[in-house]
């Protein structure tokens, strides 16, 4: 059944156009990486006004504002707000990002959660073990918390810089470092940092947050009112003398992600169609919710959201937070204060440390059974990396210190950030220095890929092309009249001349509801495979994709010396539904509800697929199985 082919078509220019171009992993990152360097200008930003105009920084941010409603209210200082209020959406934004590797991410396998877990809470113990050393006796050993988190935005900046060519499970590990040790954090903080605990709030507070509990499982789908659920959570929490922002946490945590399902897709392809027959405002609107809510609530959320967290929040608490005179003096009293070298040593030495000592001492203990998501040199580029706090230690450093403490503080952060940004740069340099087999080995590791496609190619059932033994395959569930899926058939075949050891399985998934002749498209191509002719009449089908009728298919067939009465008969006995009937229950089974999806080796290639993209994932999954 394998038939390789080795003509080359045209490739596509450009990028692909089709929806979900990101993984929403890659779009998380590529949102954060960005952000990034938005929160380095605030960060610039707070220095200098600081140090120009320190009167004005205090005046502008100690300024009050109150919300009333009636005799009842919320009074803050704008720091306050940013501090208390607006970092409770960014952290909504990382229970979100966390609940959605959870359900369809790498973390879908709960066995992968347990090493990065070890590996955070090791790296939040050894940095506090070595903070509470240096300020052993001294009232400063308050600040023990500050050395505990890493900074999201900043860590991933920093590693799209000095590690790009590394594998997007380095930047899933270290994301997965980085919101466990934020939750870890905000334990810390609503436990240790919050004083006078007024205890009827806090009922308050959960009983509310128990009510949040209850509408989920009772299946509430109102945004608003859980908008409302949390905000007066959030109130709640605040009086109570516990930091409120663990409700943004919890709230995203909450939020499930799941793929787009067919059938909303089919019932948001109706809705556009009555639009377009009719185009009302009416059923524009209708139209575009039905769009909206085909995908999950996470994504939507995140969608909303998280690009205001990276962009506008997260900055604004930096410019609200990370001005700090500096002066000969300040610094000359820095560097001889506890804090500030009990923070930078605690980052420096102790994240490192304490991550990569822990995962190998996992390995020693499990004997090698729990394998690594990435090879030592990426393990400990990632240790270094974790070395870069900012928003967290900000912000417990201003609850547990004041006044010089609480500068010193800052320098410990700022330097500490500085300082791991330049060894995790020195430690990616040294990695890229190995040779090419060792460098592939080492950045990658040898912990299993998750397979996405549930039901395996078979070559006694499937449509194949390339080498049956080929060590990658690209298997394509496709729709005949897809515009889409015709512009991938000519990278498809450009990849198997370029590709000597590439198999391409080719499944079927005709859109009826959007594409009215693709199903019967799909029967007339097993119909050709009974006569021996299955990839003569796939490849001209796509050639001819603007006409598909039953006409059309008679006369392919007869283009092709097929026997037309045969051939004739099979389409009226519809001899090939069973088999396209099957690739669709295994397109269901694998979350798949658009066209083209490619899966490569088993995993679902999120992205692109122009020939360049589709053949960057190719030759990296021959590599890993070369290893």
């Amino acid at each position: 059944m394998a038939e390789p082919d080795r003509r080359a078509g045209q490739a596509l220019a450009g990028r692909t156009p089709w929806p979900g171009g990101r993984s929403p992993l890659r779009e998380f990152l590529r949102t954060e990486t960005g952000g990034a360097a938005v929160l380095l200008a605030a960060t610039l930003a707070a220095l200098i006004w600081v140090n120009v105009a320190a009167a004005s920084y205090e005046t502008v941010w100690g300024t009050e504002l109150s919300i009333e409603i009636g005799h009842r209210g919320v009074a803050q200082n704008l720091r306050e707000w940013v501090t208390n209020g607006l970092m409770a959406l960014f952290f909504f934004v990382v229970g979100l990002e966390t609940r959605r590797e959870f359900d369809i991410g790498e973390l879908r396998e709960r066995r992968r959660l347990a090493l990065p877990v070890v590996a955070c809470l090791a790296g939040m113990a050894v940095p506090v073990l070595i903070y509470l050393a240096v300020n052993a006796g001294e009232p400063s050993a308050r600040g023990w918390g500050i050395t505990m988190s890493t900074d999201t935005a900043f860590a991933l900046g920093v590693l799209a810089v000095v590690g790009p060519r590394f594998p997007e499970r380095l930047r899933t590990f270290l994301l997965t470092l980085t919101v466990v040790d934020d939750f870890v954090a905000l334990v810390v903080i609503a436990v240790f940092y919050s004083e006078d605990v007024v205890w009827s709030a806090l009922a308050t507070g959960l009983g509310i947050f128990a009510v949040i509990l209850a509408a989920r499982v009772a299946g509430m789908r109102s945004g608003l009112g859980y908008a409302a659920l949390g905000f007066a959570s959030w109130v709640a929490l605040l009086r109570s003398g516990i930091d409120p922002i663990v409700v943004g946490l919890a709230m995203g945590l909450l939020t499930y992600a799941h793929p787009a399902e067919r059938g909303d897709l089919e019932r948001a392809t109706d809705l556009f169609r009555s639009f377009r027959e009719q185009p009302t405002p009416e059923l524009a609107r209708r139209a575009r919710v039905g769009v909206w809510y085909a995908i999950s609530p996470n994504d939507r959320l995140q969608q909303i959201i998280h690009p205001w967290t990276s962009y506008l929040v997260v900055p604004l608490f930096a410019l609200a937070n990370a001005g700090v005179e500096i002066s000969g003096d300040v610094l000359g009293r820095a560097l001889r204060s506890p804090v500030t070298l009990g923070i930078i040593a605690g980052y420096l030495l102790g994240k490192p440390v304490g991550i990569v000592g822990s995962v190998w001492l996992v390995r020693a203990v499990t004997h090698g059974r729990v394998r690594l998501p990435v090879g030592w040199d990426a393990i400990t580029g990632a240790g270094a990396l974790a070395g870069i706090g900012f928003t967290v230690p900000l912000l417990i450093a201003t609850v547990a210190f004041t006044g010089e403490r609480l500068a010193e503080a800052k320098i410990g952060i700022l330097a500490a950030a500085l300082a791991a940004s330049v060894l995790s740069w020195i430690v990616f340099q040294v990695a890229g220095m190995l040779p090419a087999r060792m460098r592939a080995r080492a950045e990658r590791g040898v912990s299993e890929i998750i397979i996405d496609l549930a039901e395996p190619v078979d070559p006694e059932r499937d449509r194949i092309r390339g080498p049956l033994d080929a060590p990658v395959t690209l298997v394509e569930y496709g729709d005949f009249e897809c515009p889409y899926c015709g512009r991938a058939e000519a990278v498809v075949r450009e990849l198997l001349a370029d590709f000597g050891d590439l198999r391409y399985v080719w499944r079927h998934l005709p859109l009826t509801k959007v594409h009215p002749h693709a199903e019967y498209a799909a029967i007339a191509v097993e119909a050709a495979a009974e006569q021996g002719a299955f990839w003569e009449m796939h490849d001209l089908l796509f050639d001819r994709q603007s006409a598909l009728t039953v006409r059309d298919l008679l006369r392919y067939a007869g283009e092709l010396g097929l026997d037309l009465e045969r051939f004739r008969a099979d389409l009226r006995a519809r001899a090939g539904a069973d088999r396209v009937e099957r690739d669709i229950a295994s397109a269901d089974v694998s979350d798949v509800s658009g066209t083209p999806t490619f899966f490569i080796n088993g995993r679902r290639h999120h992205g692109a697929y122009d020939a360049a993209t589709l053949t960057l994932a190719i030759t990296a999954a021959r590599q890993t199985v070369r290893q």
